[in-house]
């Protein structure tokens, strides 16, 4: 069955493989951007190729109004979202004692209080439909912690709380919240790493590599597919074996 799906950050990396997944699968995607629509248009392109719908819109998941505007015209275009997949995310590393006020708040607002704004608004025409997937993408720093990365780890080890939650609340609509935790995932991200520092993270994943962006939509698009609907509430490490036992 054709629903409407909006994956924010899906201007590029494991967002644009998300979004093309979902197209795959037979959805209509809502692409979200926050600062670069060239390559959100290019992620579009990508969803139309794969034979579906598409609406790209601008949004800045830390601010409610943005929110609100964006969803605003993706129901316009598509349909009301059945599908919300929170992607959108940014880091400012540094260590603790160094780290300023505005680095640690604004991965906080985005990171973790987007996705609460994104549920937030998707939430009430889901109730209404009796029926909604909503995935999180967290990061294996949730659970075992990044140095370097304070405010990263503790805003994606608030979003499983606020994803269980949000799953025990809404459990009895038809509607599940579930977390993805990547490991270390090939993008323009890592590719900027110094190599010495990519071959460290390297030794310490089991499997002995990075994962693909697309190894992640997998997962993402499973668990916004009908098969899950009995799959609420968990996280799913898509992390080579790097977080185990967490």
């Amino acid at each position: 069955m054709t629903r409407t799906a909006f994956v924010t950050g899906a201007s590029g990396g494991i967002g644009r493989a998300v979004a093309v997944a979902l197209a795959e699968a037979g959805h209509a995607v809502g692409v979200g951007w926050s600062g670069n629509e060239e390559a959100g248009r290019s992620t579009c392109k990508e969803v139309e190729a794969a034979g579906a719908a598409t609406f790209g819109v601008a949004v800045d998941v830390a601010e409610p109004a943005s929110v609100d505007s964006a969803f605003g015209e993706i129901e316009a275009a598509l349909g009301p979202v059945e599908i919300l997949v929170n992607n959108a995310g940014i880091t400012r590393d540094g260590l603790l004692m160094r780290m300023s006020d505005e680095d640690w708040q604004r991965v906080l607002r985005t990171n973790l209080d987007g996705a609460f704004h994104t549920m937030r608004r998707a939430t009430p025409k889901m109730l209404r439909a009796r029926y909604g997937r909503i995935v999180n993408v967290g990061s294996v720093v949730g659970s075992i912690g990044g140095p370097g990365q304070a405010n990263y780890s503790a805003a994606k080890a608030g979003l499983i709380g606020l994803s269980r939650a949000t799953a025990r609340e809404l459990a009895s609509r038809g509607i599940t919240c579930n977390v993805v935790a990547p490991g270390p995932i090939t993008t323009a991200m890592t590719d900027a790493l110094p190599e010495a520092r990519r071959t460290e993270m390297t030794t310490q994943v089991p499997l002995g590599r990075f994962g693909a962006a697309e190894e992640v939509a997998a997962a993402v698009a499973f668990l916004c597919s009908d098969s899950a609907g009995y799959i609420t509430g968990a996280v799913l490490p898509v992390d080579g074996g790097l977080g185990m036992g967490h």
